[in-house]
């Protein structure tokens, strides 16, 4: 029912008329010092892209990369233990899992989920006249390059990885609940990049307001600071010339819009007859949600931000 053809989150396979799959895998490197950390945020970003898609996820199978040398397997142990409790907090059973020895750390999951086939959200289902509803700030690539660098304060990382370590599920639910079926998750393309995706697969130009896009505290400081991942400029390249940004809109803040995220939020587009009761049920669970765009018949762009 949905392959990579849009760049959605997941796949979804359907195997019998009220049943159907929910398939995705993630993994990266280390973003933060804490291994237990670590793990909990890989579990949360992996798990997201089920949730992106209404789905429930039921079970998971870990990816780990690590080395045989140089790091102390208790490292290991402490990534799993992070992980783990949040598969279990979230009802996902760990059905198993493949290592690999490599130099660099990596982690992550290959999910499985479950949904209704009527009931799945999709990256080509954008109509013009949607609004789109963001759920969490940005700022988590810069941050966690600040982090690397020992330029982010105590603070500023804290807030971080708290926005990293909070659930998924709850929009997940709110997109049953609405009916809604088109939304994605805000990860490693940035807001930009999966706006852009939403835009192209949905043949619809979408119109970011800038000045109502919820930033993690400390973020723009550390842009200025030029704590700027690669993703700031492979994201650019990513989406070429589809993107018309208004003179006036400083440079800093427009680095944040191109970067890349980890567990962020929830992208979500929905009929103006929804979008306040959706807004509001989401806030609920994610204070800082906010409306941040809408959806217009195509233009020639398929990004405007204002």
């Amino acid at each position: 029912m949905v392959g990579f053809e849009n760049a959605d989150d997941a796949a979804v396979y359907r195997l019998r008329e009220d049943l159907a799959l929910v398939q995705t895998v993630d993994f990266f490197t280390p973003i933060v010092d804490d291994p237990f950390d670590y793990g909990r945020i890989a579990a949360l970003n992996s798990i997201n892209d089920v949730w992106a898609m209404g789905g429930t996820p039921i079970t998971a199978l870990a990816i780990t990369c690590f080395p045989k040398k140089g790091v102390d397997f208790s490292i290991l142990a402490e990534i799993m233990r992070g992980g783990l409790s949040i598969l279990t907090e979230n009802g996902v059973a760990l059905a198993g899992g493949h290592s690999v020895e490599n130099d660099q750390i990596m982690f992550g999951y290959a999910v499985t989920g479950v949904i209704h086939p009527d009931q799945y959200a999709s990256n080509d289902r954008v109509r013009p006249g949607d609004l789109l509803l963001l759920t969490k700030p940005i700022g988590t690539g810069v941050i966690s390059t600040g982090i690397k660098f020992g330029k982010a304060s105590a603070e500023v990382a804290a807030g971080s990885i708290a926005t990293m370590l909070t659930s998924g599920s709850r929009a997940a639910e709110a997109i049953r609940e609405f009916g809604i079926r088109a939304a994605t998750d805000i990860t490693g393309f940035g807001l930009i990049g999966h706006s852009w995706e939403i835009a192209k697969a949905s043949r619809v130009t979408i119109e970011l307001n800038s000045e109502r896009v919820p930033l993690l505290p400390g973020a723009l400081d550390l842009v200025r600071r030029k704590m700027l991942t690669q993703g700031d400029r492979t994201n650019r390249e990513y989406v070429g010339d589809n993107v018309s940004i208004e003179k006036g809109i400083s440079r800093d803040l427009v680095s944040l819009l191109y970067d890349p995220q980890t567990a962020g939020g929830m992208l979500i587009s929905a009929s103006p007859d929804k979008a306040e009761g959706l807004l509001a049920r989401l806030r609920e669970d994610y204070p800082q949600t906010a409306v941040i765009g809408r959806a217009l018949e195509f233009d020639g762009h398929a990004i405007i931000v204002k």
